[in-house]
Protein backbone atom coordinates (compact mmCIF):
# COMPACT_ATOMS: atom_id res chain seq x y z
CA UNK A 1 0.00 0.00 0.00
CA UNK A 2 2.87 2.04 0.52
CA UNK A 3 4.21 2.24 -2.58
CA UNK A 4 0.48 2.10 -4.11
CA UNK A 5 -0.04 -1.26 -5.42
CA UNK A 6 -3.91 -2.76 -6.02
CA UNK A 7 -4.29 -5.11 -2.92
CA UNK A 8 -7.85 -5.55 -3.94
CA UNK A 9 -7.38 -9.43 -4.85
CA UNK A 10 -4.99 -10.78 -2.11
CA UNK A 11 -6.58 -13.02 -0.15
CA UNK A 12 -5.91 -13.78 3.60
CA UNK A 13 -5.33 -17.33 4.71
CA UNK A 14 -5.84 -17.03 8.66
CA UNK A 15 -5.19 -20.46 9.36
CA UNK A 16 -1.08 -20.65 7.59
CA UNK A 17 1.29 -18.73 7.83
CA UNK A 18 2.88 -16.75 4.54
CA UNK A 19 5.95 -18.36 2.83
CA UNK A 20 9.09 -18.10 4.18
CA UNK A 21 12.28 -18.52 2.56
CA UNK A 22 15.69 -18.24 4.37
CA UNK A 23 18.48 -18.06 2.26
CA UNK A 24 22.47 -18.26 3.02
CA UNK A 25 24.64 -16.86 0.17
CA UNK A 26 28.52 -16.92 -0.10
CA UNK A 27 30.79 -15.02 -1.58
CA UNK A 28 31.25 -16.83 -4.69
CA UNK A 29 27.12 -16.57 -4.86
CA UNK A 30 26.62 -20.57 -3.96
CA UNK A 31 23.22 -20.61 -1.86
CA UNK A 32 21.49 -22.75 0.45
CA UNK A 33 17.92 -22.53 0.65
CA UNK A 34 15.36 -23.46 3.16
CA UNK A 35 11.99 -22.99 2.50
CA UNK A 36 8.43 -23.59 3.77
CA UNK A 37 5.41 -22.70 1.50
CA UNK A 38 2.77 -22.22 4.04
CA UNK A 39 -0.28 -20.63 2.34
CA UNK A 40 1.26 -21.08 -1.22
CA UNK A 41 -0.36 -24.39 -0.75
CA UNK A 42 -3.47 -22.78 -1.26
CA UNK A 43 -2.79 -20.92 -4.20
CA UNK A 44 -4.17 -23.56 -7.14
CA UNK A 45 -7.22 -21.86 -5.24
CA UNK A 46 -7.26 -18.45 -6.83
CA UNK A 47 -8.96 -19.45 -9.75
CA UNK A 48 -8.40 -15.91 -12.48
CA UNK A 49 -11.25 -16.66 -15.17
CA UNK A 50 -13.83 -14.35 -14.60
CA UNK A 51 -11.71 -12.07 -12.00
CA UNK A 52 -9.08 -10.21 -13.85
CA UNK A 53 -9.73 -6.45 -14.18
CA UNK A 54 -10.02 -5.36 -17.62
CA UNK A 55 -7.14 -3.16 -17.76
CA UNK A 56 -4.48 -5.85 -17.06
CA UNK A 57 -2.68 -5.70 -20.20
CA UNK A 58 0.66 -8.01 -18.96
CA UNK A 59 0.81 -11.04 -16.49
CA UNK A 60 4.26 -13.01 -15.43
CA UNK A 61 3.89 -16.56 -13.75
CA UNK A 62 6.49 -16.93 -11.51
CA UNK A 63 7.26 -20.34 -9.06
CA UNK A 64 4.16 -20.90 -6.98
CA UNK A 65 2.53 -24.00 -6.18
CA UNK A 66 2.78 -26.56 -9.51
CA UNK A 67 -0.83 -26.90 -9.85
CA UNK A 68 -0.91 -22.90 -9.49
CA UNK A 69 1.35 -21.86 -12.19
CA UNK A 70 -0.28 -24.66 -14.75
CA UNK A 71 -4.02 -22.97 -13.68
CA UNK A 72 -3.06 -19.15 -13.45
CA UNK A 73 -1.10 -19.48 -16.91
CA UNK A 74 -4.12 -20.80 -18.47
CA UNK A 75 -6.23 -18.69 -17.31
CA UNK A 76 -4.35 -15.84 -18.81
CA UNK A 77 -3.48 -17.09 -21.95
CA UNK A 78 -7.53 -18.00 -22.21
CA UNK A 79 -8.08 -14.63 -21.45
CA UNK A 80 -5.67 -12.97 -24.31
CA UNK A 81 -3.34 -11.54 -21.87
CA UNK A 82 0.50 -11.87 -22.88
CA UNK A 83 2.12 -13.74 -20.18
CA UNK A 84 5.76 -14.46 -19.48
CA UNK A 85 6.43 -17.55 -17.88
CA UNK A 86 9.00 -17.77 -15.39
CA UNK A 87 9.03 -21.50 -13.82
CA UNK A 88 12.72 -20.22 -11.81
CA UNK A 89 13.06 -22.74 -9.02
CA UNK A 90 9.74 -24.26 -9.65
CA UNK A 91 10.93 -26.19 -12.58
CA UNK A 92 11.72 -29.75 -10.84
CA UNK A 93 8.10 -29.86 -10.48
CA UNK A 94 7.74 -30.12 -14.23
CA UNK A 95 7.34 -33.40 -15.91
CA UNK A 96 8.27 -33.11 -19.31
CA UNK A 97 4.73 -33.14 -20.92
CA UNK A 98 3.63 -30.20 -18.41
CA UNK A 99 6.53 -27.93 -18.98
CA UNK A 100 6.26 -28.25 -23.09
CA UNK A 101 2.59 -27.53 -22.71
CA UNK A 102 3.03 -24.25 -20.83
CA UNK A 103 6.11 -23.09 -23.26
CA UNK A 104 3.50 -23.63 -26.00
CA UNK A 105 0.93 -21.83 -24.63
CA UNK A 106 3.08 -18.89 -23.05
CA UNK A 107 4.14 -15.72 -24.63
CA UNK A 108 7.62 -15.29 -23.64
CA UNK A 109 10.10 -17.46 -21.54
CA UNK A 110 12.02 -16.11 -19.15
CA UNK A 111 15.20 -18.20 -17.24
CA UNK A 112 18.62 -17.71 -16.46
CA UNK A 113 21.38 -20.05 -18.14
CA UNK A 114 21.31 -23.45 -15.32
CA UNK A 115 17.31 -22.96 -15.84
CA UNK A 116 17.94 -22.55 -19.90
CA UNK A 117 19.84 -25.94 -19.72
CA UNK A 118 17.35 -27.38 -17.26
CA UNK A 119 14.94 -26.88 -19.60
CA UNK A 120 16.05 -27.93 -22.49
CA UNK A 121 17.18 -31.29 -20.99
CA UNK A 122 13.97 -31.54 -19.60
CA UNK A 123 11.88 -30.85 -22.85
CA UNK A 124 14.32 -32.15 -25.54
CA UNK A 125 13.90 -28.79 -27.35
CA UNK A 126 17.00 -26.74 -28.08
CA UNK A 127 17.13 -22.73 -27.87
CA UNK A 128 15.98 -22.38 -31.72
CA UNK A 129 13.28 -24.94 -31.28
CA UNK A 130 11.96 -23.33 -27.95
CA UNK A 131 12.40 -20.10 -30.32
CA UNK A 132 9.76 -21.42 -32.61
CA UNK A 133 7.05 -21.65 -29.72
CA UNK A 134 7.92 -18.47 -28.47
CA UNK A 135 7.72 -14.83 -28.94
CA UNK A 136 10.82 -14.29 -26.90
CA UNK A 137 13.13 -16.16 -25.10
CA UNK A 138 15.16 -14.23 -22.38
CA UNK A 139 18.23 -16.06 -20.63
CA UNK A 140 19.58 -14.06 -18.00
CA UNK A 141 23.68 -14.65 -17.07
CA UNK A 142 24.73 -12.92 -14.21
CA UNK A 143 27.79 -10.70 -14.58
CA UNK A 144 27.91 -11.69 -17.96
CA UNK A 145 24.17 -9.90 -18.75
CA UNK A 146 21.71 -11.49 -20.75
CA UNK A 147 20.62 -12.64 -24.35
CA UNK A 148 17.10 -12.06 -25.67
CA UNK A 149 15.70 -14.53 -28.75
CA UNK A 150 13.30 -13.04 -30.56
CA UNK A 151 12.00 -12.41 -34.37
CA UNK A 152 15.01 -14.71 -35.63
CA UNK A 153 17.31 -12.20 -33.64
CA UNK A 154 19.76 -12.54 -30.55
CA UNK A 155 20.13 -9.59 -28.72
CA UNK A 156 23.01 -9.75 -26.57
CA UNK A 157 21.97 -7.28 -23.07
CA UNK A 158 25.43 -6.30 -21.22
CA UNK A 159 25.29 -6.04 -17.41
CA UNK A 160 25.01 -2.93 -16.14
CA UNK A 161 27.56 -2.42 -13.39
CA UNK A 162 26.81 -2.58 -9.79
CA UNK A 163 28.40 0.24 -7.21
CA UNK A 164 28.37 -2.62 -4.93
CA UNK A 165 27.65 -6.35 -4.41
CA UNK A 166 26.08 -6.97 -1.48
CA UNK A 167 23.02 -9.52 -2.04
CA UNK A 168 21.81 -11.18 -5.34
CA UNK A 169 19.14 -12.59 -3.90
CA UNK A 170 16.28 -11.52 -5.82
CA UNK A 171 18.22 -9.87 -8.90
CA UNK A 172 16.19 -12.24 -10.89
CA UNK A 173 12.88 -10.50 -9.74
CA UNK A 174 14.16 -6.83 -10.31
CA UNK A 175 15.37 -7.89 -14.26
CA UNK A 176 11.99 -9.14 -14.53
CA UNK A 177 10.10 -6.18 -12.58
CA UNK A 178 12.60 -3.96 -15.46
CA UNK A 179 11.50 -6.99 -18.61
CA UNK A 180 7.37 -5.70 -17.63
CA UNK A 181 7.97 -2.32 -17.39
CA UNK A 182 9.27 -1.98 -20.76
CA UNK A 183 6.99 -5.00 -22.57
CA UNK A 184 4.02 -2.27 -21.16
CA UNK A 185 6.07 0.58 -23.03
CA UNK A 186 6.66 -1.33 -26.18
CA UNK A 187 10.65 -0.14 -25.56
CA UNK A 188 12.01 -2.69 -28.08
CA UNK A 189 13.94 -5.32 -27.08
CA UNK A 190 17.64 -3.79 -26.76
CA UNK A 191 16.08 -0.96 -24.18
CA UNK A 192 13.93 -3.31 -22.15
CA UNK A 193 16.91 -5.51 -22.08
CA UNK A 194 18.83 -2.47 -20.71
CA UNK A 195 16.38 -1.54 -18.37
CA UNK A 196 16.08 -5.29 -16.92
CA UNK A 197 19.97 -5.40 -16.28
CA UNK A 198 20.04 -2.20 -14.63
CA UNK A 199 17.78 -3.27 -12.22
CA UNK A 200 19.65 -5.72 -11.30
CA UNK A 201 22.16 -4.08 -10.83
CA UNK A 202 20.11 -1.84 -8.51
CA UNK A 203 18.65 -4.46 -6.60
CA UNK A 204 22.34 -6.13 -5.94
CA UNK A 205 23.92 -3.17 -4.28
CA UNK A 206 21.03 -3.74 -1.68
CA UNK A 207 20.64 -6.56 1.12
CA UNK A 208 17.31 -7.61 1.42
CA UNK A 209 15.05 -8.72 -1.96
CA UNK A 210 12.72 -5.73 -1.80
CA UNK A 211 14.77 -2.83 0.16
CA UNK A 212 16.25 -0.88 -3.14
CA UNK A 213 14.90 2.24 -3.89
CA UNK A 214 15.40 5.01 -6.73
CA UNK A 215 14.13 7.99 -8.77
CA UNK A 216 13.59 8.33 -12.04
CA UNK A 217 15.66 10.66 -12.51
CA UNK A 218 18.41 8.47 -10.86
CA UNK A 219 17.42 5.81 -12.62
CA UNK A 220 17.76 7.88 -15.94
CA UNK A 221 21.50 9.02 -14.86
CA UNK A 222 22.45 5.42 -14.07
CA UNK A 223 21.04 4.20 -17.49
CA UNK A 224 23.24 6.77 -19.71
CA UNK A 225 26.24 6.29 -17.21
CA UNK A 226 26.43 2.80 -17.37
CA UNK A 227 24.46 2.57 -21.76
CA UNK A 228 25.83 5.98 -23.18
CA UNK A 229 22.24 6.51 -23.76
CA UNK A 230 19.03 8.18 -22.53
CA UNK A 231 15.69 6.60 -21.74
CA UNK A 232 13.03 9.12 -21.84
Amino acid sequence: RAQELDTSLLRILPDHYTAQAFITTDLDDNQITAFHPGAMFQAQENHLAGCIPEDVRWAIVSPDGLGAMVQHLEDLTNAGIPTLFDPGQGLPLFDTATLTHLIDRADYLTVNDYECQMVQARTGLGVDELCQRLKALIVTRGEHGSVIYHDGEETIIPAAKPKAVLDPTGCGDAYRAGLLYGLERNLGWETIGKIASLMGAYKIESPGTQNHRFTWPEFQARYHENFGENIG
